[in-house]
């Protein structure tokens, strides 16, 4: 039985334009001899085109959580707009009559099924060390942290009163050779760091005012304090694998990803990083563009209803490669995902499937949502700044608060947006120092008074180090039946 609904068929679709072209195909009537499986599991037929003969175009939900598309026509995209178009046919109501699969369907769905099954089979054959190529790539990894280390000295040296233009270019040259050493994260980290002493638009020095230039210095500071420890703690841990080429990647920590390593699902699974049969709910959504990294990052809060774990999905298109990778989008249903993994970190570890069906969102997912969430601030605030003391731990986490208001206390400047408990114990909101998410405090004075009371808050957490305290960003308000987000 298919189930999918116009939103699904939307997140399907690998950009806009292939949404619209997709309905539209519908509304021109441009598909015929609509069909499906008499077991409900695939729906095919035919689309007319420029050509003279009509593209045949196939839907394959043998796999629900795997669908697969098929068409004729010359398209990259997957699925294509007329694969798309069928899709839209089908939620739409239009009329699918009952047919026999033809004979080479049938033979590509047969191969499919071969495949999945030795992939299956292959999933736990443990995979062979390269010792000789691991090896090499150990020492230029070494090599990489040499030239962090140096360059780090440098930064030190010079002094951040004195970071312009000319300096933040030299080093941002230098910093290349960091991704041909394969330490993309300690690029991304020192690269992090000039973009402090920039604008939004990377412009540096004297289109930076002393006053903004001041607000950083305490960021600033903490990233280079990040860089020692990224050196230190990279050092040990290459050393170590160097002595033992056989020994496992770091799963406690996130070290491993932070010096380039892919995680691949076989080694998440043999780590005992993956659960079955999880249901996940997508809390925000965003997209922002990553300078640092020279990448557009498509990112999902997602909720574990089981567990109550916040999780989170990311999507890396770099720059080059952007139109080649379809992009992720918001997701308003359940995902119910049969293999769930999850790469080490630390309180919002990233997670990845290859496989997921939706369902309709219920009360009770609200209900599950709102009862993970945590109504003692004090605690959890304690919990938070436990994980900060980490070097290089996630430095803006998410979760979710149990809060009685929201509201504005204190008059003109000084007034301050805060989120209260049921004893008393407030977080103030701001946007501040989170660029990689659009400004969002404001939307709350334009929401209704009862999402403002005795609701569950979606917030992201930023200690700020002149204050030193920690200040949340709002990300949605979940209530009993619906989710408002606010961000995009």
């Amino acid at each position: 039985m298919i189930e999918i609904d116009e939103s699904y068929v939307d997140a399907s679709a690998p950009n806009a334009a292939a949404i619209k072209n997709g309905r539209g195909l519908v509304l021109k009537g441009k598909l015929v001899a609509l069909h499906k499986s008499a077991d409900d599991t695939l729906l095919f037929g035919e689309c007319s085109g420029s050509g003279k003969s009509n593209y045949q175009c196939s839907c394959d939900f043998v796999r629900p959580d795997q669908p697969t598309h098929r068409c004729s026509c010359p398209s990259r995209q997957f699925p294509c707009k007329h694969c798309l178009g069928l899709m839209y046919a089908f939620v739409q109501g239009k009329t699918f009559t009952v047919a026999d699969v033809p004979d080479d369907l049938a033979g590509k769905r047969e191969k499919l099924q071969e495949r999945a099954v030795k992939k299956t089979a292959s999933k736990n054959t443990p995979k062979k060390v390269n010792k000789s190529a691991l090896s090499k790539k150990i020492k230029a990894q070494l090599d990489g942290l040499d030239l962090l280390e140096k360059l780090t000295h440098d930064l030190v040296r010079s002094g951040m009163g004195n970071m312009n233009a000319k300096v933040a270019s030299q080093i941002e040259t230098q910093a290349k050779q960091l991704g041909n050493a394969y330490l993309p994260g300690a690029q991304a980290a020192l690269r992090r760091y000039t973009k402090l002493f920039s604008t939004r638009e990377g412009r540096f020095d004297a289109d930076l005012s002393a006053t903004q230039r001041e607000s950083v210095y305490s960021e600033a500071l903490d990233q280079l304090t990040r860089l020692h420890a990224l050196i230190k703690q990279g050092r040990a841990y290459l050393n170590a694998r160097l002595e033992d080429p056989e020994l496992k990647p770091e799963t406690g920590t996130a070290i491993a990803a932070w010096l380039g390593h892919a995680w691949q699902l076989a080694e998440l699974r043999e780590a005992g990083r993956m659960q079955e049969n999880v249901e996940l709910a997508q809390l925000a959504f965003n997209t922002y563009d990553d300078v640092a990294r020279a990448e557009f990052v498509d990112t999902g809060i997602w909720m574990n209803l089981a567990t109550g774990d916040i999780q989170q999905t990311q999507t890396f298109r770099p720059y080059k490669a952007a139109k080649f990778i379809k992009s992720d989008d918001s997701f308003f249903q359940i995902a119910q995902v049969p293999e769930l993994f999850a790469y080490p970190g630390d309180r919002n570890p990233r997670i990845r499937w290859e496989g997921m069906t939706p369902r309709p969102t219920k009360k009770k997912d609200f209900t599950a949502i709102r009862k993970h969430g945590s109504s003692d601030f004090a605690s959890l605030i304690k919990e938070i700044k436990n994980q900060l003391k980490a070097p290089l731990a996630d430095k803006c986490p998410v979760a979710a608060l149990n809060f009685t208001r929201i509201g504005a206390i204190g008059k003109g400047d000084d007034a301050l947006l805060v989120a209260e408990d049921a004893n008393g114990e407030r977080l103030v909101l701001t946007d501040t120092r989170q660029f990689d998410e659009p400004d969002c405090c404001h939307l709350l004075y334009l929401l209704p008074p009862k999402l403002l009371k005795n609701q569950t808050l979606i917030a992201r957490f930023h200690h700020d180090l002149d204050s030193r305290t920690l200040r949340i960003k709002p990300l949605s308000i979940v209530t009993s039946d619906e989710i408002v987000r606010l961000t995009y």
